[in-house]
């Protein structure tokens, strides 16, 4: 509670995993949004609960009071946005601190704008063609962070690029490897530095879905045969860098599993809590 009164709350409604209905889902949206708001959360400039939504069994209640709409769902002062530009724009617009996170910068834009599209391509087709323009994209990003000398895409402050870059970079990382054994090159250490900086930011971390819900979300996506069961392991969040030796190291310390923790202002709760 602020000094004014009581936060204003916002509630967020993302795609729990495929896997097991309850944690947190592979999409980019409800991600990225999430990151948003958690940021803001943090600047106590809101209360934020995040629910998740199984879409494969949603609640009785969730057609009757959304109709069609799928996650992201954003619900705030009793206003429901279920459009991800509507989202975005009533994030900017109208949560209270939201303007800060939006920067014009067309030349950010025009890097990252791109890189997903590149990286469903080579999903689609792996080819030497398909892999090297998923390459050179990457290697823009990484001439374009070197070229700004900061810790984000823009500055030192995190901004609405970032939450949109960093979720995409983490899905082409999980996804490229299982599937094609295609790793980010470590010699672009301005972009491995960038996701560094990254792994240690609760906003990543809190919104980050594990490493086998991004896998298994791809193999929903591509049709393929569920060979191997992720819903039978452990959840895990990658988030090791390459050192200087070229040798991976775990950038938070020991384990690679994040706990959602709920933390500053904010909580996570499954549909089926309520």
């Amino acid at each position: 509670m602020s000094d004014q009164g009581p936060l204003p709350e916002v509630e967020l409604l993302i795609r729990a995993s495929t896997i097991d209905g309850r944690r947190k889902g592979a999409c980019l949206f409800c991600q990225e949004y999430f990151m948003e708001l958690y940021l803001l959360a943090e600047l106590k400039t809101i209360a934020l609960k995040v629910t998740t939504v199984d879409m494969l069994k949603p609640p009785a209640d969730f057609r009757s009071n959304f109709e069609a709409a799928h996650p992201p769902i954003l619900i705030h002062d009793g206003i429901v946005i279920s459009e991800n530009d509507k989202i975005e724009r009533h994030i900017m617009k109208e949560i209270p601190g939201g303007h800060n996170l939006f920067v014009q910068d067309r030349e950010t834009e025009a890097k990252i704008e791109n890189l997903y599209k590149k990286f469903k391509m080579f999903l689609l087709n792996n080819t030497p063609q398909a892999q090297n323009s998923l390459l050179t994209c990457l290697k823009n990003i990484d001439a374009h962070l070197a070229q700004k000398g900061s810790r984000f895409l823009t500055g030192d402050s995190i901004c609405c690029f970032d939450c949109e870059l960093m979720p995409r970079l983490q899905n082409i990382r999980i996804a490229g490897k299982h599937f094609y054994d295609f790793e980010i090159p470590g010699e672009m250490q301005n972009l491995w530095r960038y996701m560094d900086t990254m792994y240690h930011l609760p906003a990543f971390l809190e919104s980050c879905p594990a490493d086998q819900d991004i896998i298994h979300h791809y193999k929903l996506q591509l049709g393929l045969k569920m060979s191997k069961h992720e819903e039978l392991e452990l959840p895990t969040i990658t988030k090791t860098v390459p050192s200087s030796s070229g040798k991976a190291y775990d950038s938070n310390g020991m384990g690679d599993y994040h706990k959602n923790g709920g933390s500053v202002g904010s909580s996570i709760t499954n549909d089926d809590d309520e």
